[in-house]
């Protein structure tokens, strides 16, 4: 693995279930059989190292994510409460994998940090089907806390309800004044705001930011704010909304200042005018630019400029390769090859594929993800709940990814032992002997002596007793999601979702 691959952190002593075998019971074994790929499927709560890009192996460098082994027993069916949803352990890392100094501790206290939070991924139109559930249905909204507090808002798509659910939960961390930037006025990237329950409240403040459409003429966005809530569209218009509204009107090229951080837009390829939007803090660089197509040179070269450096590099990646040359060519979108190219091309650190087509499914996605894989690094498809923090530990540690939790499985206790197979964080081969415990109709936790890939895929063939002392199988597929400190020396727990 190099440092672009993703890579744990060490950290506090786990919280979680013991991971011992010697209740271990019964001659069944398990076989699981883990491949060098990686892929973003986390419905547990992980955390992971973000790095360059590259693809030089550096072996020997012991890497944990490190979170609690057990996780708050909460469902956010509709939104995420507070407190429930991001539930790990302080990032840090020290040498040689050992606990952290006291220097080491007081430079992550110091340094800038800010929060990327993703509350809608999804494009076009909002889904509810199960085969999207996983990576989340929502249109788009992003959420950045930069350091030195100040909030901004990227689109105000279906996700904006979830983000406004969360400003009213107890320590849901609302702030009374938000800056909040809209690509463009398709209903995937508006339709929150009159679901948005912070505009009702009189104490908030909201800037708001887009361009004048030629369509619309002067206050574009706010003609397209009222006219959607305007009768007979919906029951009551733009009056009822107490919070104070400033809107100001931007340019592709514009560039200026909001506190400690640097705003710039740039103009990018999508029917009737889009905004990709750089935001430069102290901890680090974000581009967005969502809803975008290749193939006009001179906005081939803004969204370059945009994304020139990015710590993350946020891009749409609604369409597949083959889809963007043919059926879906002029309408709009990108692809992961077009994103994951402009990233080399421009030295962006962390590529994010975006915007989801509402017809990909999970698995389609999944599809996407690992594509891109196999030809950069350090790339993680969005999902809702994904929280990006950059900063934490200086330049060389600088981003980290907490994946989205899950609704509460069926769980139970269990020991099966099994047969483990796969390939380390350095790129070895590995096989031994463990027990698979604590099982639930999503995954299952077990414990190793060697450490797994993070988000690499499993394949597991279940060995259980069946009727007249007869074996049977189950096969099944997924995904290491978790690699934290087991509770004995010397051992890794590993925690794996099935999706097949």
């Amino acid at each position: 693995m190099s440092a672009g691959d993703v890579r744990g952190r060490r950290g506090g002593r786990a919280r979680g279930r013991e991971c011992g075998n010697s209740r271990a019971f019964g001659s069944s074994w398990s076989i699981l059989r883990v491949s060098r790929g990686l892929r973003f499927l986390a419905p547990q709560i992980t955390t992971a190292k973000i790095g360059c890009a590259t693809k030089s192996a550096q072996a020997g460098e012991p890497a944990l994510p490190v979170g609690s082994l057990t996780r708050p027993r909460c469902e956010f069916i509709d939104a995420f409460p507070g407190g429930c949803q991001h539930r790990t352990s302080f990032p840090f890392r020290s040498n040689a994998g050992e606990w952290p100094t006291h220097r080491d501790v007081l430079r992550n206290m110091t340094a800038p940090v800010a929060k990327l939070s993703f509350w809608g991924v999804r494009g076009s139109t909002p889904t509810v089907d199960p085969a999207t559930w996983r990576y989340g249905g929502n249109t788009p909204c992003l959420e950045l806390i930069a350091p030195d507090g100040t909030q901004f808002i990227l689109d105000c798509g279906t996700g904006l309800r979830m983000l406004g659910s969360r400003w009213a939960a107890p320590n849901g961390g609302g702030h009374h004044e938000t800056h909040i930037f809209v690509t463009h006025y398709h209903w995937d990237h508006i339709q929150g705001i009159p679901f948005f329950a912070p505009l009702y409240a009189e104490n908030n403040e909201f800037h708001f930011y887009s361009f004048r459409s030629k369509f619309l003429g002067r206050d574009s966005l706010k003609q397209v704010f009222e006219a959607q809530m305007a009768l007979p569209y919906f029951p009551v218009d733009m009056s009822a909304m107490n919070a104070k509204r400033k809107f100001k009107e931007m340019e592709g090229g514009d560039t200026f200042n909001i506190r400690e951080n640097k705003i710039t837009a740039k103009w990018l390829n999508h029917p009737q005018g889009c905004l990709g939007f750089r935001i430069e803090t102290p901890a680090g660089i974000v581009a967005y630019a969502t809803d975008n197509e290749p193939g006009d040179p001179k906005l081939d070269e803004s969204l370059r400029e945009l994304a020139a450096g990015a710590d993350i590099f946020i891009n749409d990646a609604q369409f597949t390769p083959e889809q963007l040359q043919t059926t879906r060519k002029g309408w709009g979108h990108s692809s992961w090859k077009e994103g994951v190219k402009l990233a080399r091309e421009v030295g962006a650190k962390t590529l994010v594929l975006f915007h989801h087509d509402p017809d990909s499914t999970d698995r389609m996605v999944d599809s996407i993800l690992r594509q891109a894989r196999e030809e950069f690094d350090s790339v993680f498809a969005a999902s809702e709940g994904m929280v990006i923090t950059m900063g934490s530990a200086g330049a060389a540690d600088s981003v980290q990814a907490h994946m989205p939790g899950m609704r509460t499985a069926l769980r139970r206790e269990a020991q099966f032992r099994a047969r483990v197979s796969g390939v380390t964080e350095g790129g070895k081969e590995f096989q031994e002997e463990t027990v698979v415990r604590d099982i639930s109709l999503q995954g299952a936790l077990i414990c190793l002596q060697n450490t797994p890939q993070l988000q690499s895929e499993l394949e597991v063939t279940m060995e259980t007793p069946g009727e007249n002392g007869l074996q049977s199988s189950m096969q099944l597929k997924g995904y290491v999601v978790r690699v934290d400190e087991g509770a004995e020396k010397g051992q890794i727990a590993v925690g794996v979702v099935f999706t097949d």
